[in-house]
């Protein structure tokens, strides 16, 4: 059973979202989009800067058994990125919630983070 934290907010396409409460948050995939990938061997991240609308491409992560694209949850700027990812993709395996975050970004708009999925309602979504 995959693990879902409940400080977290999930979107269907398998991203969590945690806001800091400055108008941040940092963004991942879960740990059951990371088991359902298998063998995580290269992350594609944007430039810091880069502005995404919610649901926008915003990466890619390949695996031994496929390559997915990662999708922003909410609209937001990019602040920092896990540059860590590029020589050890396989922390995303190991942590997705900790170590293996794959972007910071500020928020375009905070309250939009209400509109993600809770813990409980992303368990009933991969059920």
């Amino acid at each position: 059973m995959s693990s879902v934290p409940t400080d977290l907010r999930y979107a269907k396409s398998h991203e969590w979202l945690k806001p800091a409460g400055d108008g941040t948050a940092t963004v991942g995939i879960t740990d059951y989009a990371q088991n359902s990938l298998g063998d995580i061997t290269y992350v594609q991240l944007p430039k810091v800067g880069a502005e995404f609308t919610a649901g926008q491409v915003f990466g890619v992560v390949e695996s031994v058994k496929a390559a997915s694209d990662l999708y922003l949850p909410v609209a937001g700027t990019v602040l920092e990125v896990n540059t860590a990812l590029d020589a050890t993709p396989e922390t995303v395996n190991q942590d997705a919630y900790e170590a293996g975050w794959m972007l910071k970004i500020k928020l375009a708009d905070p309250a939009s983070v209400e509109t993600l999925l809770n813990a409980a309602a992303y368990e009933k979504a991969i059920g």
